[in-house]
């Protein structure tokens, strides 16, 4: 967090001034860390608006979304970058929103959802989904190094394609200091497989002996963004877009225990290098604990039904933007140079996830 950083690198001498005097120079520290991060949040801000219109004319001519400004944002920023690479003027800007935006971001998120609504269905099928997102975790990661992907695109793809999508991966890339070039790489095949299962999902409905709720929770189990979800189970009538969105809430609250757990393994790994730069491990990173804090906070009504939506929309704003970040971080040719290992990883974890999510739907219905 550079710019609370850049606030208080002189508190102590703010400190032993009269308040007289430090006021002011507390308000000229908070203008030159306005000034500094500028350009680059009017940069992100700027991708977020043309990613709007890129959404707004795509749903015009298609009829619906299949790519969202997430996945739009983050396009436009690799093409600016592409184009030019964003000096030193651009970068404080652009690493706040793609670090601290992001992680308050995470948090809002946490207010989306109840605990509440993940038991209602029974605590079997929370146990059945919680065991296929940990079987998918350690499927894909056991693909990713069967293939010599490196470790950090292998668990990221792993926590992309078990729970959330970009929402997991954004989540867990502080936790194992994955490279912006990893992310960006991570996230676009992920995108591309999670539009494949939306655009697949409806075309083999019709040949699936599936009934609506058993459609709607292959598409909950497999499908990973919340309003792709409700695309792909729409194919199977009925109630499969509430059976969807109830087994992919369940999918998403497993966001937080295996981000601590990620966080945990790789603080172990990294001991003596932690040791030796005499830094002490983070063992949770502080937007994960609050993320479990705003859910909890959420399902005991402490937050106000009110607010709710747009402490959600909020969420979806700073990821917007920390996608269009990511983006510019991103030079175009390290991605294509994952290439292989990279599209073998996803293409086994999709199948590996398919596969266990009819198992799991034979087993529970």
């Amino acid at each position: 967090m550079e710019w609370v950083s850049l606030i208080f690198r002189k508190e102590r001498d703010i400190a032993m001034l009269t308040t007289s005097q430090a006021q002011p120079l507390f308000k000229q520290r908070i203008l030159d860390v306005i000034s500094h991060n500028l350009p680059g949040v009017l940069l992100c801000l700027a991708i977020t608006g043309v990613a709007y219109c890129c959404q707004q004319v795509e749903e015009f001519l298609c009829g619906k979304i299949w790519l969202e400004m997430l996945n739009l944002a983050l396009i436009v920023g690799v093409a600016v970058r592409a184009v030019h690479k964003p000096d030193l003027l651009w970068q404080p800007g652009i690493r706040t929103c793609s670090k601290t935006l992001l992680n308050i971001g995470i948090v809002l998120l946490g207010a989306s959802f109840s605990i509440d609504a993940a038991f209602s269905a029974g605590p079997w099928l929370l146990v059945g989904v919680m065991g296929l997102v940990a079987f998918s975790v350690i499927f894909t990661t056991c693909c990713g190094r069967l293939v010599g992907l490196p470790m950090p695109q292998t668990l990221l793809v792993a926590c992309g394609n078990s729970i959330c999508g970009n929402s997991a991966i954004m989540a867990a890339a502080p936790t194992i200091h994955a490279k912006d070039e990893d992310i960006g790489a991570t996230i676009a095949f992920t995108a591309a497989g999670g539009l494949i299962l939306v655009v697949g999902l409806p075309l083999v409905a019709p040949f699936l002996p599936l009934d609506s709720r058993t459609g709607g929770a292959l598409a909950g189990l497999t499908v990973y963004a919340v309003p792709q979800v409700t695309a792909a189970a729409s194919a199977f009538g009925g109630n499969a877009g509430h059976i969807g969105m109830l087994i992919k809430l369940m999918r998403v609250l497993m966001l937080g225990p295996v981000c601590i757990a990620l966080s945990v393994i790789h603080a172990r790994l990294n001991r003596g290098k932690i040791q030796h730069t005499h830094r002490a491990p983070q063992m949770v990173p502080w937007y994960i604990v609050g993320f479990i804090i705003m859910m909890i906070a959420r399902s005991i009504n402490v937050i106000p039904h009110d607010i709710i939506e747009p402490l959600s929309l909020a969420a979806n704003f700073l990821t917007i933007l920390a996608m269009a970040a990511l983006g510019l971080c991103i030079d175009i040719r390290s991605v294509f140079r994952a290439g292989l290992p990279l599209l073998l990883t996803e293409g086994f974890s999709l199948l590996g996830l398919i596969c266990a999510s009819m198992l799991l739907l034979r087993v529970m219905f």
